[in-house]
């Protein structure tokens, strides 16, 4: 995971140097109005099903759905910007024959502060707050006695400050953080005595009973890099890209986390849409168990790179 640094270097630098036209060659300088706030808000449903009715090659009926809802406050003015929003997602998916299976759930929280020494630069003093959770409890089918994760477990915080770079700053922007508190919370006890997500698991004596429960909070402290870039790459099509690097100054410095999220968005007119995305992450606290032959035993195999990926057709509504 060292090398994800130069990958985020290279990124950084393909994006500051491809100026599409939609954000520079055809940008001109525009009239102060004031300092402004501008609020948006996105309401998604996503629905994909599939039937058979004496289908000869066999398969299971099935049905899945998606719910989104994207919610922004942004001040501006000429030195300051304050970017907020709430992003919310939950879907499940029912096949005959076969329980209720959720497929997403995603609670975030984004608040982000910059100020420009004067009006013609493009880098800001920032801070940046970031919070993730979910709202429903994970297992890993077909076990739904033994939640896996819980509201809270895991939930990560991320507070710090730095330095940022963007043109325009809410379609491009590069930030660095030399200190950025890392928080990772597991408030379900269960969780947190097993040791999930990285916190400090129980101590047990020779008959497994616990002498010490685990801790249900983890702090790190370490450096913090993110690039966004947001763009048109053709007609009714836009693209978004974001990845994070994390990593920590006393517990294995120099190993990266990684966030990286890309999305193409497909407009087919004013309600109608279709969305493509890949979700790929990294934490080395994350330890990935399997089950051994024996009842009630696992076997620890480390950390692995998660993937999601999801395409969907459904429907949007600004308001």
């Amino acid at each position: 995971m060292r090398y994800f640094l130069l990958i985020l270097v290279t990124l950084v630098s393909f994006n500051l140097n491809a100026q599409p036209d939609s954000l520079y060659l055809k940008e001109k300088p525009k009239k102060y109005d004031g300092p402004q706030w501008i609020s948006k808000n996105k309401a998604t449903i996503d629905l994909s099903e599939v039937a058979f009715v004496n289908w000869n090659a066999g398969g299971a009926n099935s049905i899945s759905g998606l719910l989104g809802l994207q919610s922004s406050k942004n001040y501006k003015d000429k030195y300051f910007t304050w970017r907020n929003n709430i992003i919310m997602r939950y879907g499940v998916n029912k096949q005959e024959s076969r329980e209720l299976r959720k497929t997403d759930d995603l609670l975030e929280i984004n608040s982000d502060m910059g100020y420009k020494p004067s009006v013609s630069s493009n880098w800001y003093y920032s801070a940046k707050l970031n919070f993730r959770s979910q709202f429903a409890n994970g297992y890993k089918y077909p076990d739904k006695d033994n939640p896996i994760s819980r509201f809270m477990a895991p939930g990560y915080l991320f507070f710090g400050g730095g330095m940022e770079y963007g043109k325009q700053v809410d379609k491009l922007a590069a930030y660095f953080s030399p200190l950025t508190l890392k928080a990772t919370f597991v408030l379900d006890e269960d969780l947190a005595n097993a040791g999930a997500f990285g916190v400090d698991g129980a101590v047990l004596d020779d008959e497994g009973n616990i002498l010490v429960p685990g801790k249900r909070l983890r702090k790190e402290l370490g450096i913090l890099m993110t690039n966004s870039y947001e763009t048109k790459v053709a007609e009714n099509i836009s693209m978004q890209h974001k990845v994070s690097l994390y990593t920590d100054y006393v517990n294995n410095f120099g190993n990266v986390d990684l966030d990286w999220r890309l999305d193409f968005n497909f407009k087919v007119n004013n309600f109608v849409r279709a969305s493509f995305g890949s979700h790929i992450r990294y934490d080395d606290d994350v330890k990935i168990k399997n089950e051994t032959d024996v009842d009630g035993e696992f076997d620890e195999e480390g950390a692995k790179i998660q993937w999601k990926q999801f395409l969907g057709v459904g429907f949007a509504v600004d308001f």
